[in-house]
């Protein structure tokens, strides 16, 4: 994540097509550090909305409308008495810091025009808001700092308003070739470290991709480039810096597996096209961006207890199975006992009591071999010794050999369990998956009033391919039965990924229909990328047809059989795939 003097240059410019000379209406603070300001300009209504928590401080325009106090803190209170009505004159970024200035004009009590700042400083834990009048006096702050909590800088209201110290870095947009040559080159650090240590609102994010768009190592030391490599270097960063003076922006999310991994307000040309996706505006990429973010965080972490249960089953269900699986491979030994039973049987009538081994021909196999016997017994007991053994190893090859299907079956049960929850991304994901745990005896079943009754709305995913094709995908072990065995028809396509757990996928056919190259191609994206490996580069998908699927006799939801199939391996990219909003 890299909210760098970058973004915060292209959040400027977006500020200044849409709120600037707009006037302020109402002032809310949902939050202890957050701020929502509603603005109108040219008859459109926006919406800013500013956060200075030390752990994730933010700006952008919204379209959401959170739920306010019913009694406005202290600092909203101020900030109303003042800036009520008030008109954005200028929106500024201060020496291509992590910083927004807005300069706001408003008529105090005696009609008169004065001017006053609102300062957003987005510097992780030392993130604030601050508000300022024309003398550059501190009026007051959403976080007051005082001396004990800094020797640096103090924010108090009756202080002078000072920007944070830049720590002797150096502005990319006014960069020359000397002061690269002076500052920059003769670091003992790596590449990238050398840059976004030396260069003001340069991110590691933002340096990783200077060095890329360089031809470079990114951990190569800056003192092993010769002048070529310097020469690139510095030409990228004036590239750069000649692309945000001109406001060329592109504001875009890069996806990884399906989740957004960074956000950026320039192509991030180091990774794949395909992983990015372009955005309107850098507010709709934060809003976007963020959105996504907690909503995976809020499901992780509302899935915790059914991870730990899941997780603890699986454990306990895989050491009994390897455990069963060493007896089971333990019982190999019975045909040798029961051979050798028959062989002292055989040749017993002529050996002498009190010997400790002889040696026999054995009639399996043609050859001779040397058979241990017990002295203290005749060798008829010895034999009927051998035969015990062999029956005991008959049982118990017998028992383990349905146990460790069983434990198999179980065992994959979990694991497919475990990979719903991974792709669980609504609360009705989490209910249906916690109710397959309690029909299945890994969960108390709770007895809930009919009141209290929680109504389960959880349909499979449902895309468009590139040619028009409905595909459905299931979500959990209940969803893939009743869409593989209700809702699919039999000339319908199945695909899965092989030989691991993952979704159903289904795509419906018509009676008269080919289906596409191209279809079966992202219904097998969708398989991989909805399984156990979707974090692999390539994943097999086996496909067939409805009808070609079985389902055993007592196998637990989900599980198929089948003989007749095609495979593919394909990358499990889903990001081109149409995804129905219903």
């Amino acid at each position: 994540m890299a909210f760098d003097g970058l973004v915060i240059s292209n959040l400027i410019s977006e500020l200044n097509q849409t709120i600037l000379n707009g006037r302020i209406y109402k002032i809310y603070q949902p939050e202890k550090e957050e701020l929502l300001l509603v603005i109108k300009n040219n008859k459109e209504t926006y919406r800013l909305y500013l956060s200075a928590s030390a752990s994730l401080p933010l700006l952008y325009l919204t379209t959401t409308r959170n739920a306010n106090p019913l009694n406005a803190p202290n600092f909203c209170m101020l900030l109303r008495k003042h800036l009520n009505n008030s008109r954005i004159t200028r929106i500024y970024q201060p020496g291509f810091e992590r910083i927004m200035v807005m300069e706001l004009e408003h008529l105090n009590e005696l009609g008169d025009l004065c001017t006053k700042q609102l300062v957003i400083e987005l510097m992780g834990k030392h993130s604030n808001i601050i508000f300022v009048d024309s003398d550059q006096q501190i009026i007051d702050s959403i976080k007051h700092v005082n001396a004990a909590m800094s020797s640096v800088r103090t924010v108090l209201p009756g202080n002078s308003y000072e920007f944070p110290p830049n720590q002797d870095k150096l502005n990319p947009l006014t960069l020359t070739l000397a002061q690269y040559e002076s500052v920059i080159a003769p670091k003992p650090l790596p590449v990238k470290k050398a840059l976004y240590t030396s260069l003001t609102g340069i991110s590691p994010f933002v340096a990783e991709e200077l060095c890329y768009r360089s031809h470079l190592d990114s951990s190569q030391s800056m003192q092993a480039l010769n002048d070529s490599d310097h020469a690139a270097l510095f030409g990228t960063i004036l590239k750069l810096a000649q692309e945000i003076e001109t406001e060329h922006f592109e504001p875009n999310i890069i996806y990884e597996n399906g989740e957004p991994k960074e956000f950026s307000s320039i192509p991030m040309t180091l990774y794949e096209e395909a992983n990015r996706v372009a955005y309107p505006s850098i507010s709709t990429v934060l809003e976007t961006y963020y959105s996504e973010k907690n909503v995976v965080t809020k499901i992780r972490q509302k899935s915790s207890d059914l991870r730990k249960v899941i997780s603890n089953a699986i454990e306990r269900t895989s050491k009994k199975y390897d455990l069963q699986l060493k007896q089971l491979e333990d019982t190999n030994k019975r045909d040798k006992y029961r051979i050798y039973g028959e062989l002292i049987t055989t040749y017993g009538y002529s050996l002498e009591d009190g010997i400790s081994s002889f040696k026999a021909l054995n009639y399996y196999t043609n050859e001779e071999i040397e058979i241990p016997l017990d002295a203290t017994i005749s060798p008829m007991e010895n034999a009927k010794k051998y035969f015990d053994k062999y029956n005991k190893l008959k049982r118990t090859y017998e028992a383990l050999s349905t146990l460790t299907l069983e434990s198999k079956a179980e065992l994959m049960h979990l694991q497919s369990i475990a990979t719903s929850l991974d792709m669980a991304m609504t609360e009705d994901d989490l209910v249906a998956i916690r109710t397959e745990l309690m029909e299945y005896g890994y969960l108390k079943k709770r007895q809930l009033s009919k009141n209290k009754k929680q109504k389960i709305v959880n349909k499979p995913l449902h895309f468009i391919s590139s040619d028009g094709y409905h595909i459905y995908v299931g979500k959990n072990n209940l969803q893939n039965e009743e869409l593989t065995f209700k809702f699919a028809n039999g000339d319908d396509w199945w695909f899965h990924a092989k030989g691991i757990p993952g979704s159903h996928v289904i795509v419906k056919r018509g009676p008269n229909d080919v289906i596409p190259d191209s279809t079966f191609e992202e219904a097998s994206k969708l398989a991989g990328y909805f399984s156990q490996r979707r974090k692999e580069p390539k994943v097999e998908v086996d496909y067939t047809q409805r009808k070609n699927l079985k389902k055993p006799t007592g196998a637990k939801p989900g599980f198929v059989i089948y003989h007749t199939n095609y495979s593919m391996t394909i990358e499990p990219i889903i990001s081109s795939i149409t995804e129905c909003e219903e």
